[in-house]
Parts: structure tokens; C-alpha cells; sequence
């Protein structure tokens, strides 16, 4: 397996950037290696998960603390957060060897400690992802998921055993879970303790296994979950569905799916914050004695009335025409730029016109070229 690269390295940013400096960053290169934009790329697509997987963990304050300490090791089985979320690891078959989960679930991750391991122990969160298009982003939608959840087996309602049995108190620890081992070191002696290696810290052993879950007393199933996502959501941002997640153990509670939403690149407009951008194509005639002109907004074209002697650049703001603020009536700009575009392909006659045109024009029409002259001029002779 190739070696993971620094995430800092693939979003490329300095280890001390700010938020808005990694998701500036993200930003530009999820829109660069974005499946829309590189259909059938293979490579594009490679580098999409990755730069998705740095952000999922440098855009989050306690992924990002854990990462600066201990590297890709944080995120590995059994290193500091456990197996639950990191990476997203709970969506489309991420779980790895289904043995493997409840060796996780009943050997170590819930840390250490008999009132803990028998006590109530809140499930894992769970990632997803969902797609969505710019205008659905702007003005809300709700969209089917589906994912995989671990939840109690009903055959035996989590108990691990076959129906007409259950589960007996392990002997050997006595139905604590841990065992207490006493060690010598420099003619000192030491108490710790340990799992217990006959119940592997359950506390019960289990003689009829149930055959759906194998004795775990869970299961996975892939589950269909309709969600309401708020207008004015952003790229990349998290939505959390609480209970949705893994079923928890002992009684406790369900973990949470966490939705990170993925937007997709607009073919005319740029998001920041809540105003949104796009460059309007005008004929120069329209720049030179000014004309009304249809300019896209989200919701269909509008007419706006550009001034006469428009310079190339120039920029104007309709009000209220950008993306709704999230949870309220509030909503950005549309901020669009003029492009005023040279024709091409002059016939002679029409070249004849422009030169009669350009001789009558004098350089009072002209701001910009006399001004820039005039700075040089004062300038030689300084």
C-alpha cells in the first residue's frame, strides 16, 4: 500500500494556516479533481479522496490536534479516537473484516476499566457523503442516502445468544471483565489489571451463540434515510442526524451519522461566503453608449442597465441575488463583472467605419491612456 501523503502537503498549506486558508485551499482543489470535471480520470479521482480525506481531518479542531501529535497513526485502529468516524470509514463497506469490528467494539475501544466496559457505551458516529448540485446547495433539498449501520441483531436483541439461551457470568473474572495481575520489579510488587482473556472483557461468556450475529449481538445493515438539507449549505460543510449512527452497547445510546456534503462546481458561478460571482460577455457597443443587458442570476435572467463609457473589469452588485444565509430570510449579493468582448472578423467597410471613429474621438475620450501618459511624463522630468 502506498505511503499516505502529509495531509498539509495535499491541500498545500503551511502547518499553521488558518481555517479560511484550508478551506480556500480545499475549495480549489476539490473543484480541480471533481469527478463532473474529469469524467473517467482515474487520477483526478485518486486525488479527489485525498484532498476530501485531508479536509475531512484538518477542517475539524480535534482530527486537526490529534494529526499535528501522532501523524496518520491518530487515525489507525486503536490509536487515540477509535474506528468509528475517522476517514469516513462507516460508509460504502469501510468496515473492513466484519470479525474485526466487535474485536473492536468488545476488546478495547471503549477504553479501559470495568464500569465502563459494562456500562452503557454510546455507539459510534458514522460518516457519509452526499452529492448535490449549486442551486440545490442555495435553496435546499431533500435527498435519499443510503449507508450502513451496525445495529442490535434481532434474533436475540443484542444479547449475543441463541434464542432459549443467554449469556452466564464469566468465572474467571467474574463478570468484571478484567483481571488483576500482580507483577515484581526490583523486589517491588505492582497490581494492574488486564482484559480478561476468557470473555475478552464482556464480563459473559456466551455457549449457544446466535447464529444471525455469530454471538456479537449485532449486525450490518444498509439503510435508505431521507434528508432535509438547509439552503445556503456550503461545499464541504457537515450535517449531523443524531441516533443514525452505529447502535450503542449495553443499553446505550445510538451514534450519529455525520453528512458531509458535496457540492458541485458551477459552469458560471463562484461561491464565497453567502455572495456569488460570474463574468457577463458584452458587446463593445454596449460598453461604449451603455444598454441594458440580461445578466444569469439563480433563479433566471434579469435586466440590468450598464452606464455608457463602461471600462473593461468594471463590476456591479444585485442585491439579495446570491445564496440565502442559513436559517433565516437574509440572503447574499450576486456581484458580476463585464467582459467587453472585441469583434472579430471585420469586413472592410465595417474596418473603415471604426477607423472614421477612432480619428474623430479625441483624448478627452480617452481617461485612462492620457492619465497614464501624463504620470510618465512627470515622472522623466522630475
Amino acid at each position: 500500500m502506498a505511503e499516505k501523503r502529509d495531509y498539509y502537503e495535499v491541500l498545500g498549506v503551511e502547518k499553521n494556516a488558518d481555517d479560511a486558508a484550508i478551506k480556500k485551499a480545499y475549495r480549489t482543489l476539490a473543484k480541480k479533481y471533481h469527478p463532473d470535471m474529469n469524467p473517467g480520470n482515474k487520477e483526478a479521482e485518486v486525488k479527489f479522496k485525498e484532498v476530501n480525506e485531508a479536509y475531512d481531518v484538518l477542517s475539524d479542531a480535534d482530527k486537526r490536534a490529534k494529526y499535528d501529535q501522532y501523524g496518520h497513526a491518530a487515525f489507525e485502529a486503536g490509536a487515540g479516537g477509535g474506528a468509528g468516524y475517522g476517514g469516513f470509514g462507516g460508509f460504502g463497506g469501510g468496515f473492513g473484516d466484519f470479525g474485526d469490528i466487535f474485536n473492536n467494539i468488545f476488546g478495547g475501544g471503549f477504553g479501559s476499566g470495568g464500569a465502563r466496559r459494562n456500562g452503557p457505551v454510546r455507539g459510534d458516529d458514522i460518516g457519509a457523503r452526499v452529492s448535490i448540485t449549486f442551486e440545490e446547495a442555495a435553496f435546499g433539498v431533500k435527498k435519499e442516502i443510503n449507508y450502513n449501520r451496525i445495529v442490535k441483531c434481532p434474533d436475540c436483541s443484542g444479547s449475543g445468544a441463541a434464542k432459549g439461551t443467554s449469556a452466564e457470568t464469566c468465572t474467571k473474572c467474574h463478570g468484571s471483565g478484567q483481571m488483576r495481575v500482580l507483577q515484581r520489579l526490583g523486589g517491588m510488587q505492582f497490581e494492574s489489571t488486564t482484559t480478561c482473556d476468557a470473555c475478552r472483557g464482556r464480563g459473559k461468556i456466551i455457549k449457544s451463540p446466535c447464529q444471525n450475529c455469530r454471538g456479537t449481538g449485532f449486525i450490518r445493515i444498509a439503510k435508505k434515510l431521507e434528508v432535509s438539507i438547509p439552503a445556503g449549505i456550503d461545499d464541504g460543510e457537515r450535517i449531523a442526524l443524531r441516533g443514525q449512527g452505529n447502535d450503542g452497547r449495553n443499553g446505550g445510546s445510538a451514534g450519529d451519522l455525520i453528512l458531509q456534503v458535496m457540492v458541485k462546481p458551477h459552469p458560471i458561478f463562484e461561491r464565497d461566503g453567502y455572495n456569488i460571482y460570474c463574468e457577463v460577455p458584452i458587446p463593445v457597443t454596449h460598453a461604449i453608449l451603455g444598454a441594458k443587458i440580461e445578466v444569469p442570476t439563480l433563479e433566471g435572467s434579469e435586466t440590468y442597465t450598464i452606464p455608457e463609457g463602461t471600462q473593461p473589469g468594471t463590476t456591479f452588485t444585485l442585491r439579495g441575488k446570491g445564496i440565502p444565509f442559513v436559517n433565516s430570510s437574509r440572503r447574499g449579493d450576486l456581484i458580476f463583472r463585464v467582459n467587453v468582448e472585441i469583434p472579430r472578423g471585420l469586413s472592410e467597410k465595417q474596418k473603415e467605419e471604426v477607423r472614421a471613429f477612432a480619428g474623430d474621438c479625441q483624448e478627452s475620450n480617452y481617461a485612462k491612456k492620457s492619465g497614464f501618459f501624463k504620470r510618465i511624463f512627470e515622472k522623466k522630468n522630475k
